[in-house]
């Protein structure tokens, strides 16, 4: 019973990280209200600043996550236009600066898709963060799925799995627990990342930081506030994924 609990533990810390995370977010306005000027006034931009950051993090980072495995295995593919199409995606991402491929897509979208199809700034955002990680993560898996013993897959095959299966059931969840670490950091990453988002209008935690910061003329406490909101939400995803890789034993050794 006490090794079932313990092998549990990594999970409630995750959900204490969440839960808190969340009450952070929930709370954040009422305590930063109590503070002098120029934080109290504006309490109510910095939390609604910080949902969109979070927001900004989570919708990218998951379909950076989508991108990068479906990447990192083209960058493997046998089938050579797929292969070149997926190394030219990676190179063009990860030698770009990210400011410059936001800009793109903002520029870019309106003169592509008609005006019935315009999407907003953060939806924008969105899709240049997720690109971007996406990249990156593509990178992790590949090396998540080099690094599975070429003896799994013929042991699965042996067994009568098709190829499908034994990539989903075998080598895949294999990978993950190599890659999960670089993902993870990725994900932290991201977090400070999306601050770059302010470049288009979206109205994230920088941006309320820059707008408050005009307003007052008083940047040390206004950026110093900012920057502990940074580093709580930073915190609590990195405590999240590392209990995460906690409960799959990465990194142990067996």
């Amino acid at each position: 019973m006490m090794k079932f609990l313990a092998k549990r533990r990594p999970m409630w810390q995750a959900a204490v990280a969440m839960l808190g995370l969340l009450a952070f977010l929930t709370t954040l306005s009422y305590f930063l209200s109590w503070l002098p000027a120029p934080i109290g006034p504006a309490a109510e931009q910095f939390a609604n600043g910080s949902w969109v950051t979070v927001q900004l993090t989570l919708v990218a980072g998951s379909a950076g996550v989508v991108i990068g495995v479906l990447v990192g295995v083209g960058k493997l593919s046998r089938v050579a236009p797929i292969r070149w199409l997926c190394d030219v995606y990676v190179w063009v991402i990860r030698g770009t600066p990210l400011l410059l491929q936001i800009l793109f897509v903002w520029l870019v979208v309106p003169e592509v898709f008609p005006e019935s199809w315009q999407i907003s700034d953060f939806a924008t955002s969105v899709i240049a963060l997720a690109f971007n990680v996406g990249a990156y993560n593509s990178e992790c898996v590949r090396a998540g799925i080099l690094s599975v013993p070429h003896g799994q897959t013929e042991a699965a095959q042996a067994l009568g799995l098709t190829s499908m299966q034994t990539f989903f059931k075998v080598v895949l969840p294999q990978s993950m627990r190599v890659a999960l670490p670089a993902l993870a950091n990725n994900l932290a990453s991201l977090v400070k990342d999306s601050s770059l988002a302010y470049s288009i209008s979206v109205v994230e935690l920088t941006m309320v930081g820059y707008r408050v910061q005009t307003e007052s003329y008083q940047p040390v406490p206004v950026f110093l506030g900012t920057a502990c909101i940074y580093l709580v939400l930073t915190t609590a995803f990195t405590t999240m994924t590392s209990a995460l890789e906690k409960q799959l034993d990465v990194g142990q050794k067996r």
